[in-house]
């Protein structure tokens, strides 16, 4: 079904003159036409622009001028991305026929390095699912078993990259978003430290927790995109004027001497045993390269689901008032209060629903001091649980899912088991840290994924210990077959 697209691969292919950024594209969107109805990646693909913004990086070329960045790199966006006179419906029906006026702050960013965005990626409806089967368009397959979910909710960007057809994808992240679908697809994914990358002009979920992050097959990909798309951004007051700039050419990979936490909290009860198995190969891995392995022990990190699960539905039933189909959103026929009504209950789905009640629950009177109050107090008290374990260890080990991806439609009633998916992502989010997830082997013929994380802003440490521990392994190299 793929082949291995990297970034740097064809960047460089590009600037040497090997291929022209045109035929790039061309393949991309041929193998997209032949093989997506399958997969189910895309919402919507932009042929006609992509090939004239191709055609545009030849042109340069071809005059002699400095090419961008990511000049000619085939990429797709999550589908809550602004993209200036496209659609971005963050797949709900309530914005099915929403076309953005400006363009998201990493999107532009995108733009100007000279990479190609040929479509918008399916998603769980508003980033709310661990499965991307709660969009309201399509579901998405895993490149590896198409019986199967790409984990959630930037699935389609994940499976674009799992199965060949853009050599990198941005995802959201917000509880686990990016890392997850990753480890279920078998590539890499990183949710950067939370104010590292611009918000702007990304359709919120959670205004504490989202961020955005690459999708791509090597940590040297991850870092040529977050070049690009990193650092300040004065339309979000939350982002951050960045001291250490990673540049992926100068990086170092080693884990000599790299002081490794692995959380006993992290190895949970129920964790499928193959999953297990993988994991504890890569900690030798890692020992046998240098690595002092130290066992830690986060013993809030289990609170981290159950406040994830109160601060994300009040933030999301704050952000989601809006689309009520007067500012934002299909408009309903009737008076006001009907329209608002039937805009509403008909263009959110149920898990949207449920967290919108769930969330206006938590903020309402009686309830805000017992359960919203009391959650801020726990994510602080994480953080400062945190701060503590890196005073010992570099980065913290531990697997990226207490499982492998699961077949389509068997938790899609059962949203405690969908949610116990992300049990190890949601506390690098709520903590702001960086977090990376790996590919490390395989759990019954499917991807496992390896999470690495650091204190804030350390995303170089990371960079050095998952670049090195892919120097010495091939897992990253695997692709879904035919």
């Amino acid at each position: 079904m793929s082949e291995l697209l990297t970034v740097k691969a064809i960047r460089d292919a590009i600037l040497e003159g090997s291929v022209t950024a045109e035929e790039v594209t061309k393949n991309c969107l041929a193998k997209i036409a032949a093989e997506d109805a399958k997969v189910g990646a895309f919402l919507e693909v932009f042929s006609d622009r992509a090939l004239e913004k191709a055609r545009a990086i030849d042109a340069m070329k071809a005059s002699g001028e400095t090419l961008p960045r990511l000049a000619g790199v085939p990429v797709a966006i999550k589908d809550n991305m602004l993209l200036a006179g496209e659609k971005a419906s963050a797949g709900s029906n309530i914005l099915r026929d929403y076309t953005s006026a400006y363009s998201a702050t990493v999107v532009e960013r995108l733009e100007a390095a000279g990479a190609i965005i040929l479509g918008r990626a399916n998603m769980d409806e508003f980033a709310m699912g661990s499965s991307t089967e709660t969009s309201a368009f399509q579901k998405t397959h895993n490149p590896w078993d198409l019986e199967r979910i790409p984990g959630g909710s930037s699935g389609g960007s994940a499976a674009a990259v799992a199965a060949g057809f853009v050599a990198a994808a941005l995802g959201s992240d917000t509880g686990g978003s990016i890392r997850q679908p990753a480890a279920m697809c078998g590539i890499v994914g990183l949710k950067p430290t939370y104010g590292r990358v611009s918000r702007y002009g990304i359709v919120a979920l959670a205004s504490s927790l989202d961020q955005v992050g690459p999708f791509t097959h090597t940590v040297e990909d991850a870092m040529l995109v977050m070049e690009v798309i990193e650092g300040r951004d004065a339309h979000d007051a939350t982002s951050t004027e960045l001291t250490d700039k990673p540049v992926a050419e100068l990086l170092e990979p080693t884990l000599k001497g790299l002081k490794v936490g692995v959380p006993k909290e992290y190895f949970i009860d129920g964790m499928d045993p193959e999953v297990r198995a993988r994991v504890e190969e890569a900690i030798e891995v890692f020992k046998q390269q240098g690595a002092e392995i130290i066992e830690i022990s986060l013993p809030l990190s289990p609170y981290a689901l159950p406040t994830y699960y109160i601060l994300q539905p009040a933030e999301a039933s704050s952000n989601l008032a809006r689309f009520d189909g007067m500012r934002y959103g299909t408009r309903a026929p009737g008076a006001l209060e009907d329209s608002y009504l039937t805009a509403r209950s008909e263009g959110f789905g149920l898990e949207v629903k449920r967290r919108i009640m769930l969330g206006s629950f938590i903020l309402s009177a009686g309830y805000y001091d017992a359960f919203y109050k009391k959650s801020l107090a726990v994510r602080n008290a994480l953080r400062k649980e945190f701060d503590e374990a890196f005073k010992q260890v570099d980065v913290i080990l531990g697997p990226t899912t207490p499982g492998t991806a699961w077949k389509l439609g068997e938790k899609f009633d059962d949203p405690i088991a969908m949610y116990l998916a992300d049990v190890f992502t949601t506390p690098a989010n709520i903590a702001g840290l960086p977090g990376i997830s790996l590919p490390c082997g395989f759990a019954n013929n499917l991807p496992v994924g390896l999470q690495l994380q650091a204190k804030p802003f350390a995303e170089m440490t990371l960079y050095k210990a998952a670049a090195a521990y892919q120097a010495v392994t091939d897992w990253h190299t695997k692709i879904p077959q035919a």
